[in-house]
């Protein structure tokens, strides 16, 4: 089955990658791990890794869980803001995502069963249309 060529946005997602960290404004927080929850979608081009069923042609999400899980499992931050910044950064530069959506979401922040987070959005759609 051949589709007519047309621009790619596609989008690999992760949900509820769940990782112990150390973040957080509060003297207490910076002496405790706790455990911080991922979703993401990333932009990406999949018609070659559909064509060769073949991981080389795809966004490795195996290498991405690894990666996040490394690093957010070693920060130290104070706001979710800015962890949410250093993935999304690590997403565009080592694994060449022109397009993020991060929410990092950190269970139990301001009491019991409360959730707050921040939802960013970095790069282009653009960019992953026109065939990355």
């Amino acid at each position: 089955m051949t589709l007519p060529a047309t621009p790619a946005f596609d989008i690999v997602f992760i949900r509820g990658l769940t990782i112990e960290t150390i973040i957080g404004i509060h003297d207490w927080e910076k002496r405790i791990r706790r455990p911080v929850v991922l979703d993401l979608e990333l932009g990406s081009d999949t018609r070659r890794a559909a064509a060769t069923d073949r991981i080389a042609d795809a966004l490795d999400y195996d290498a991405v869980t690894r990666r996040l899980t490394q690093f957010v499992g070693e920060s130290r931050f104070e706001l979710v803001e800015t962890l949410a910044e250093h993935c999304a950064a690590i997403l565009h530069d080592e694994f060449g995502c022109p397009w993020v959506r991060l929410c990092l979401n950190k269970p139990d922040a301001v009491g019991a069963g409360v959730d707050v987070g921040v939802i960013i959005e970095r790069g282009s759609r653009a960019v992953c249309a026109e065939g990355l």
